[in-house]
């Protein structure tokens, strides 16, 4: 299976929180704009382009994603967490893979009811990004889907943050 609701373990491996031989991450976030900062980031400064929704071959697509209300998150913005959990923000904020998946993992075996993490952006602590483990699938909904193009306003807003020039 794949699609928006499809936790690709078999590829996963180098992503923030990726423990692919204990479980599957979905990395989402709660707004659109920061998803797609993610994806341009590594064209900072250039032209976009529509070739830069591609890959693979494919047109890159958001997808709007609902999260059952009683589902347990653990939330690694929140300074009691942080400190109940004794880690400090700049080894969660870390892009040090090293780091992060093992935090992951502690966190995924202490908490086995929260179905994922939520913690800061790298690119704007402002934007609360989410890592779902695979036992969330039961907790989701497939909201909506739309393909990505240069004129989306969440390509707009990301490009204009990235520098992306029109």
């Amino acid at each position: 299976m794949d699609g928006p609701l499809w936790f690709p373990r078999a590829f996963q491996g180098r992503g923030r929180h990726d423990n692919p031989d204990d479980y599957g991450c979905l990395y989402l976030t709660e707004r659109e704009t920061a998803g797609v900062v993610e994806l341009l980031a590594e064209f900072r400064g250039q032209t976009l382009a529509p070739q830069m929704l591609t890959r693979e071959g494919l047109r890159l697509a958001l997808a709007s994603i609902e999260l059952r209300d009683d589902a347990t998150l653990v939330d690694l913005d929140r300074p009691s967490v942080l400190s109940r959990e004794r880690l400090p923000p700049s080894l969660v904020a870390t892009r040090e893979r090293s780091v992060t998946q093992p935090q992951a993992l502690v966190l995924w075996q202490r908490h086995p009811d929260a179905v994922g993490l939520r913690w800061w952006s790298t690119y704007e602590s402002a934007w609360p990004n989410v890592t779902l483990f695979d036992r969330a699938s039961p907790a989701l909904r497939l909201v909506d889907v739309r393909e990505l193009t240069p004129a989306d306003s969440a390509v707009v807003q990301a490009a204009d943050f990235l520098g992306l020039t029109p």
